[in-house]
């Protein structure tokens, strides 16, 4: 599906008319600089010396009319069309692996409107999540979405995916926050859902383009529900004898209904390796970090509750400091020199269950890593850092130290891992995944995800798309789902 020349030319020409020729991209530096994400098998690659698949072009639209015109020219000349925001996806999800046209939206960077009665936002989805967030807290609000990547990731990014932040636990994913979407259709037609997200005027299409990762068409604007920016945030610290007697406490806070903004639970490997690196917490065991905020008052009387219940599992009390510390350095964890990066092979295997479910799945995915792949000695470190009021997030990640030097044993070695940890998710009541989204990576798993269901969602993609422009091969639509492709 890459432009043979005559078509790249055709298409050159109407793209620099259309947003100007200075906003329009071929050459190498460009071009090279978005074939790959956080993914870890392109980023093998280029390790490797093997160049993935590049873009054609790269376009910058500057508004929502640009947008819908590169659309219509590409759907025009049947020429992929890949989103773009901040490239911080780990699920290859804005690969161009048929080349064509990547359509970077951070020039849609602007704060539209924002109504303080009623905490709302409106913004267009090219704006880094870090710079809306700073917008509102000039006017006493908060978006309250704090993903790691909030420095580089987009607005439209996080609603593609269906992105969660630290908060998420009581201030919803950011599927929540959404009112209201402009997005522009494959073919060009510009529509906006309804107002409010809560009606009864047919289904919710928010719910169809978030999550969608660019394959129904392009976010361009949002509108959000905002928060007033908590007066007081109170923070605790338990370390708990076992990964069972800290699952169990925070289930308690949960079916409790006490509303807390955080909890974060991690398996004694996680406490033992990550902890002690980055909060220096020098202990054996299952450490949880709470946070309760809002109203004084409430965020006190909530988290008296919590220490009641954790203290009753079996929980040492380790005081407000290790909160406090985890939430000044809560995104160290994904920077260098704390992250895992290559040579090692890593993944984050992440999946969502209800409370009868996420523990088995937890021990069996433990079992199967270490002792499956045991030749390659890897480590299976968790937390469960995302919680609802009927089960819980398992942000579960495997390590290889030493993987194998040869490229292709590498690949079928990362690929088999994913293929035993996607299996026992869904043997026992999880999903894919819980908010990195699907992408490349996982778009194969998709029919075992959805059965029959996964018909109407093909009918859906081909009522929209009928060109098959947009990202095709993510999300298991399409052809192109090659890992190399």
């Amino acid at each position: 599906m890459t432009a043979d020349p005559q078509t790249l030319e055709r298409l050159l020409e109407a793209l620099r008319h259309t947003i100007g020729p200075d906003q329009v991209h071929i050459g190498f530096n460009e071009r090279v600089s978005y074939c790959t994400d956080y993914y870890w098998v392109p980023r093998a690659l280029l390790a490797h010396g093997v160049l993935p698949t590049l873009p054609d072009l790269v376009v910058h639209p500057a508004n929502v009319e640009e947008v819908a015109a590169v659309l219509r020219i590409a759907n025009a000349h049947r020429i992929p069309v890949v989103p773009w925001g901040g490239g911080s996806g780990t699920q290859g999800g804005a690969l161009p692996i048929h080349g064509g046209i990547v359509l970077d939206l951070k020039r849609l960077d602007r704060v539209l409107e924002i109504d303080d009665r009623s905490l709302v936002v409106r913004a267009q989805a090219g704006i880094l999540c870090q710079h809306l967030e700073w917008t509102l807290n000039v006017h006493g609000m908060t978006l309250a979405h704090y993903p790691a990547s909030m420095h580089c990731a987009t607005l439209g990014g996080c609603l593609a995916c269906r992105g969660s932040g630290v908060l998420s636990t009581k201030y919803g994913k950011i599927e929540d926050m959404v009112l209201s979407l402009q997005v522009v259709l494959p073919t060009g037609q510009v529509v906006r859902t309804p107002p409010v997200r809560s009606h009864a005027c047919g289904p919710d299409l928010n719910q169809l383009f978030v999550g969608s990762e660019g394959t129904l068409g392009v976010i361009t604007e949002a509108t959000l529900r905002c928060d007033p920016i908590p007066p007081a945030r109170l923070f605790g610290g338990f370390l708990f004898p076992t990964l069972s007697a800290g699952l169990e406490a925070g289930r308690e806070i949960m079916v409790r209904r006490l509303s807390p903004a955080v909890i974060r639970l991690y398996d004694p490997e996680s406490t033992r390796s990550v902890l002690r690196r980055v909060l220096g917490l020098d202990a054996e065991g299952a450490a949880m970090i709470l946070m309760f905020d809002g109203d004084p008052e409430l965020a006190a009387l909530g988290m008296r509750k919590a220490k009641e219940i954790c203290s009753g599992a079996g929980g040492e009390d380790l005081g407000a400091e290790l909160g406090h510390h985890w939430w000044e350095h809560r995104f160290d964890f994904y920077y260098p020199t704390l992250t895992f990066d290559l040579p090692q092979m890593f993944g984050t295997t992440d999946t969502l269950a209800t409370f009868s479910n996420i523990e088995r799945i937890y021990w069996a995915r433990k079992r199967a890593m270490e002792e499956t792949f045991a030749r390659w000695h890897v480590r299976y470190l968790a937390h469960f850092s995302h919680w609802y009021p009927w089960g819980a997030m398992l942000y579960d990640r495997f390590v290889i130290d030493q993987p194998p030097e040869d490229l292709e044993t590498a690949l079928e070695l990362h690929d088999r891992i994913w293929e035993v940890a996607v299996h026992i998710a869904l043997a026992h009541g999880g999903v894919l995944n819980e908010h990195h989204g699907i992408g490349l990576k996982l778009g194969r798993f998709m029919p075992l995800q959805y059965g029959l269901a996964f018909d109407v969602l093909q009918a859906i993609k081909s009522a929209l798309d009928p060109a098959g422009i947009m990202n095709p091969g993510k999300q298991g639509f399409g052809s192109g789902m090659d890992r190399d492709a």
